[in-house]
């Protein structure tokens, strides 16, 4: 990775191969990442796991998809307790078992790695929020406090943006070519930072854990599918939950967001009128995330 020089060095940016010592630092949502560990699970999948901070309560994260621990960890840090990150199957170090996998296979992975770590809260992003609505259609009592931020379906598969995009970026990370990643995973970035030190950053560390690592194609069939055959199985959910969504999110429409809170017992919504929450009001949804969690 140290030749690859896509897209140009920004303004201000590192003038060398990639970021490199001198490279900027600062301003990207993923955090470093550390060293994780392989825990196995009831089911027989071994998924790659993170466990930070002490004491309780305990919060799990579930990630959204083609992303990882690197992405969730931001949500957690003003977060008290114990807080486990994990990657879902396909993802990351985790195993892949023979697909093609469905929202009752996710929701495994993630009730499993909450029961190893005696999780009593629960987050949810795109994906991981997914899989947490099947959980609880479920096992509604299972957790005591839940976010779910940008989910993006519940009972009614993607629409074609969503589709496009992950066959598009399983096809460049099955490919190797790093340009071809980086111009699938640009999309992720609002137009207004790709073009600087802090997007720049952002799309070096994921293209190093993309190309590192891979995506399996047991993932592929995920945007046909929808975790619940009809919301009213979150009905019994009791416990306390946070919503979260964009307006003009194409991958994560607000309707959905909305549908998710009206089905949710003690839910509040908290709509952001603007795409790209993440770079535009990241302080902001830091401390929503965790005063909520931490009430």
């Amino acid at each position: 990775m140290r030749g690859f020089r896509w897209p140009p060095p920004p303004d201000g940016g590192p003038r060398t191969w990639g970021p490199g010592p001198g490279g900027p630092r600062t301003g990207r949502p993923a955090l470093p990442e550390p060293e994780t560990e392989l825990v196995a699970t009831p089911h027989g999948v071994r998924l790659e796991r993170l466990v930070t901070g002490t004491g309780d309560p305990v919060t799990v994260f579930a990630h959204g998809l083609g992303n990882g621990i690197a992405t969730t960890r931001p949500f957690g840090s003003g977060v008290t307790g114990r807080k486990v990150f994990f990657q879902f199957r396909g993802h990351g170090r985790s195993e892949a078992p023979a697909g093609p996998w469905n929202y009752l296979d996710l929701a495994r992975d993630l009730r499993a790695i909450a029961d190893l770590g005696s999780a009593s809260r629960a987050f949810g992003a795109s994906l991981g929020a997914g899989a947490l609505c099947r959980l609880l259609a479920e096992s509604p009592e299972r957790f005591e406090k839940l976010v779910f931020f940008l989910p993006a379906v519940l009972d009614q598969p993607r629409g074609p943006v969503a589709r496009e995009r992950l066959t598009a970026l399983l096809e460049a990370v099955e490919s190797g070519d790093a340009s071809a990643v980086a111009d699938v995973v640009s999309l992720e970035l609002p137009p207004a930072v790709r073009n600087t030190p802090a997007g720049w950053a952002y799309l070096r560390q994921r293209l190093d854990q993309l190309l590192r690592d891979g995506l399996s194609d047991g993932l592929a069939t995920l945007p046909e599918q929808a975790p619940l055959r009809d919301t009213a199985a979150l009905a019994a959910v009791t416990a306390p939950a946070l919503v979260i969504g964009c307006a003009g999110d194409d991958l994560h429409p607000v309707e959905v967001a909305e549908q998710l809170a009206a089905a949710l017992p003690q839910a509040t919504l908290h709509v952001y009128d603007r795409p790209g929450v993440l770079w535009s009001d990241r302080a902001d949804l830091r401390e929503r995330v965790s005063g909520f969690l931490n009430e």
